[in-house]
């Protein structure tokens, strides 16, 4: 009983200590998002928030271990939106407009995530810091367009004709070319997004 009681402040102790970085990220991302990797300090993030900079360094060593944390709790949402679309989708129609749509979405309503993502993952060339995150939420995205396109293929009888990795450069080369033009106002980008994912989906699954 007594090693049982002695763990149990321990563990809330971890878990309330993961909540606050998760709320100090949430916070965080809105300055991120505007002012990007280069851009941004901890003492702006401070500044743009209710939390002092001595809070924030307690909870992250340093503006690395922040935007890193950021963006994978980001992404790690991201892909638990479009694993609820497969898990949803009943038809390949349904799975193709659905997964259509909220890529378009997330290029209109995220585009500053986005950028804050295509940032780092720019900076990780430069800088190991940032590689193991990088490709580590670069190999969850992977998978996951993985079981967008396995899925589409088997509700609708067809093969893939490409792996999900040529798959997933394709679907991010493309999108992030949109994202650029979003972000430089041409209305085009986000009108042109469905037909170009969607000749890659007819490519890669046939």
């Amino acid at each position: 009983m007594s090693h049982v009681a002695e763990r149990k402040p321990a563990r809330r102790q971890i878990d309330k200590f993961a909540v606050r970085r998760a709320q100090l990220a949430n916070s965080a991302l809105r300055t991120l998002s505007k002012l990007g990797y280069a851009g941004t300090s901890l003492r702006d993030i401070a500044e743009n928030s209710e939390f002092s900079h001595g809070v924030l360094h307690y909870y992250f060593r340093d503006k690395v271990d922040l935007i890193t944390y950021c963006v994978r709790q980001y992404k790690a949402a991201q892909v638990a939106r479009y694993d609820q679309v497969v898990a949803v989708s009943t038809t390949p129609g349904e799975l193709r407009a659905q997964w259509i749509d909220a890529m378009v979405t997330t290029l209109r309503q995220d585009a500053p995530m986005h950028r804050l993502w295509y940032d780092l993952r720019n900076q990780s060339m430069f800088s190991e810091s940032f590689r193991d995150d990088v490709r580590a939420i670069d190999s969850s995205l992977e998978r996951m367009i993985g079981r967008i396109f396995a899925h589409y293929a088997d509700l609708g009888g067809l093969r893939l004709a490409a792996s999900a990795h040529l798959a997933y450069a394709l679907v991010d080369g493309v999108f992030q070319n949109a994202l650029l033009g979003h972000l430089s106002d041409d209305e085009r980008a986000a009108a042109d997004l469905p037909d170009q994912l969607g000749f890659i989906l007819d490519r890669v699954v046939r």
